[in-house]
């Protein structure tokens, strides 16, 4: 595939785990961020083909992250994480213009059906 990508996880394993499974899918890895600041101002400075952004972030959350990401550049693909029993921010995230959600604790083939189904519908 050979898009860029920017993980967005305030846990560290959790970002080791999507990079192993993005580097199985010729996936580079183009910055990670911990809190949801970090994940717009590396947006900015990035602007990674995919961004990665969970949910439950310090600082700054992930839908509000997500709300300025798409201000920012209202095409950019962004797959919220999300854990178990936060249905109702994903419905949010969806309507705020997340293209998709992958579920933790990560299951890899689902992950990366989910990954290959976003980045196939943007291209030309």
């Amino acid at each position: 595939m050979g898009s860029t990508v920017l993980i967005v996880d305030d846990a560290e394993f959790m970002r080791v785990m999507l990079k192993e499974i993005l580097a199985e899918m010729d996936l580079t890895v183009v910055g990670e961020a911990g809190d949801g600041d970090q994940a717009v101002e590396l947006f900015g400075k990035l602007r990674p083909d995919l961004v990665l952004l969970d949910i439950m972030l310090p600082t700054v959350g992930g839908i509000e992250a997500l709300e300025e990401i798409i201000a920012e550049e209202p095409e950019a693909l962004v797959v919220m994480i999300t854990a178990l029993g936060q249905k109702e921010q994903v419905l949010s995230s969806i309507k705020a213009g997340a293209r998709d959600f992958i579920v933790k604790p990560f299951d890899q083939d689902r992950v990366q059906e989910t990954l290959v189904r976003v980045l196939e519908k943007t291209a030309v």
